[in-house]
């Protein structure tokens, strides 16, 4: 019987916080980047979504490359800690940079804004490839992985609420009147803080698995090894429908609350509640789902988060407690999932080393990753395109009926059809418990941990017929 060591709170903690310090940083860039370039800095609206697209596009191409670098990474801290270490650093500064507003003439400033906001984005991948990677180097158990992804989630919506709640005030207080010094001085704040928990997060935790560094395979035979996986090309298009329904559902929130609800003033206790539904729902996963089959437990929680969101649809706009409450419910149990969306991917890991022998952790994350941004991208600009096809007025008093049917429909029922294909999906997902329990305690015989001359006795978890039981 094979025996894992079952993490601390410390290990668990100390994983969360890396993703702490990504909030803080990125969730700063989504909520404010866009305004800052156009109001603050001087860019054209129309340079400023160009830069957007093309950044991001290149940023996503270039993941799969980062992902093939860090699965040949060999050093005596592990192959993806390291990357926590020589990154942080490089990322806090890239974050004030990018928020810094040079005294140069307007072409300099668009070849400014390209340079660093391209830089921002390479070096959060080099940052986040590696750390989204390394739970398959904590833990072999699937359980305290996602025990491992609660935490993880619960601590990045609590950077990202303290970003929601205090990055204006904090610019408005360091600026004291001037812009430009206070979003240059508030995110320096949060890139040195950002950097003291990257730190924290290599500190605090462990590579105790470390896999047999294969380097005989090149990046694109290793691609090809993914594509003929059945279940990793089901979670890359999982994953492409997930954010895109989640995006195109956030996208749509304010529209929602200003023109549907009309109540503007409504706006950030829409999106502070939300993010605590969220963040509890994160926090609870593993406590509220663990014990159940994951892929199970994952098709019903869609479907009962879709009748709560649905039912919006339909509630009247005076309603406006019973739309509360409902957004806040839906927030929740969608979060539940969050976790286990993560641990689909160490589990197509799992299984990919299972069925070819290569532990393609890298390369697994950052294709997920690409799947990530492109659904991302995809989301906000199918927002764009219907709200430009059905007549909307940007600031407009009033929005006319196909409108307002539209923003209700791509808050509600859009999404809801999204969320409904992914359900579909897990039909065909075969990697549930049971088959995972026996891909890791067939996979652990062939493990060697870091320090393995300490016995792992007290604290820890057998590996097998843990399916059976849940």
């Amino acid at each position: 019987m094979m025996i894992t060591p079952v993490l601390s709170v410390k290990d668990k903690i100390g994983y969360g916080l890396g993703d702490m310090a990504s909030a803080l940083v990125w969730q700063t860039a989504t909520l404010f980047l866009a305004y800052f370039y156009t109001d603050v800095f001087g860019l054209p609206a129309a340079i400023m979504g160009t830069l957007f697209l093309v950044v991001r596009a290149v940023d996503a191409c270039v993941d799969p490359c980062i992902g093939a670098l860090v699965d040949r990474t060999t050093t005596r801290y592990g192959k993806f800690r390291p990357w926590l270490l020589w990154f942080a650093i490089p990322f806090g500064v890239c974050c004030l940079i990018t928020f810094y507003v040079p005294d140069i003439s307007p072409t300099g400033k668009i070849i400014y804004a390209a340079v660093t906001y391209t830089l921002l984005s390479l070096v959060y991948s080099a940052i986040n490839v590696p750390y989204c990677a390394m739970p398959g180097a904590l833990t072999l158990d699937p359980r305290e992985r996602h025990s491992l992804q609660s935490w993880r989630f619960g601590l990045s919506f609590i950077g990202g609420l303290v970003v929601t709640v205090i990055a204006l005030p904090l610019v408005e207080k360091l600026g004291a009147g001037n812009p430009q010094k206070g979003y240059f001085y508030a995110m320096s704040l949060m890139g040195l803080l950002g950097i003291v928990l990257f730190f924290c997060c290599f500190g605090l935790t462990r590579e105790r698995y470390q896999p047999r560094n294969d380097t005989s395979g090149s990046m694109l035979s290793d691609l090809k090894l993914l594509w003929n996986n059945s279940q990793w090309r089901i979670v890359f298009i999982f994953n492409i429908l997930l954010l895109c329904a989640v995006v195109i559902r956030g996208s749509a929130t304010l529209y929602y609350v200003k023109y549907v609800l009309a109540r503007p003033d409504l706006v950030f206790n829409f999106i502070v509640f939300g993010m605590i539904a969220s963040l509890l729902g994160a926090l609870l996963s593993e406590k509220l789902l663990g014990k159940f089959d994951r892929i199970k437990s994952y098709q019903w929680t869609i479907l009962t988060f879709v009748i709560c969101n649905a039912a919006i649809f339909f509630v009247p706009s005076p309603s406006i407690g019973l739309i509360f409450t409902l957004n806040l419910v839906f927030s929740f149990i969608q979060n539940l999932t969050t976790p286990l969306q993560w641990t689909m991917f160490s589990d197509v890991v799992d299984h990919e080393e299972s069925r070819t022998g290569r532990r393609l952790d890298g390369l697994v994350f950052s294709t997920a990753l690409f799947a990530i941004k492109f659904g991302l991208a995809l989301g906000g600009a199918i927002v764009g395109w219907v709200l430009g096809m059905v007549g909307y007025l940007p600031n407009g008093a009033t929005q006319s009926a196909p409108v307002m049917l539209t923003i209700n429909s791509l808050f509600t029922l859009v999404p809801c059809a999204l969320f409904l294909l992914m359900a579909a999906l897990l039909f065909i997902y075969k990697l549930n418990n049971r088959t995972m329990q026996t891909i890791a305690s067939s996979l652990a015989t062939r493990r060697s941990f870091a320090g393995a001359e300490e016995p792992v006795l007290s604290g820890s978890r057998p590996l097998i017929n843990q399916g059976d039981a849940r």
